[in-house]
């Protein structure tokens, strides 16, 4: 019986996308290099509303610097239209159109476990009953990254992210 090794399984970590909102990689309005949208100082004692916190969006290359004191919070939905941050409604920087529609991550980490999910040829879902939450980011990816026949293609786009990210 032959073994599986660790980079060739995936178990789900659990991760929501509040996870990976700390530190958000944006396209700046002004220069179109990257910038950073993370929790604004001003809002940083306030444990209970880190969602809702307020954001700065900052930006080293021309010095744009923007708060978002609106506390609203507005998603991207689906993968048929670019992504833009939460919070000010910029595109995001780590994103890449495919023929099935836009991969796109609001920063590293979460492009590394896209990366990590979709090479794994084994992929373990979190028991629901071991916690209550009982969707997570992988559960709730599209049925396009999920299947292995697009892994391919997918993990290319990830890949020129990535390039793309490393000569900035």
């Amino acid at each position: 019986m032959t073994t599986l090794s660790a980079a060739h399984r995936f178990r789900d970590p659990r991760s929501t996308k509040y996870d990976f909102i700390g530190s958000i990689l944006v396209r700046c309005p002004n220069c179109a290099k990257v910038a950073h949208v993370v929790p604004s100082p001003v809002g940083a004692g306030d444990a209970r509303a880190t969602l809702f916190a307020p954001r700065r969006l900052v930006c080293r290359n021309c010095g744009l610097s923007r708060v978002s004191t609106a506390g609203r919070v507005s998603f991207s939905r689906g993968t048929a239209q670019p992504a833009t941050d939460p919070y000010f409604g910029t595109p995001l920087w780590l994103q890449r159109e495919t023929r099935h529609g836009w991969l796109w991550a609001y920063n590293l980490d979460h492009l590394d476990l896209l990366q990590r999910f979709v090479q794994a040829p084994l992929r373990e879902r979190a028991p629901w009953y071991d916690t209550r939450q009982k969707m997570t980011l992988v559960a709730r990816l599209p049925l396009w990254i999920k299947r292995a026949r697009n892994r391919d293609e997918i993990l290319r786009a990830i890949s020129r992210i990535s390039t793309s990210h490393a000569q900035c």
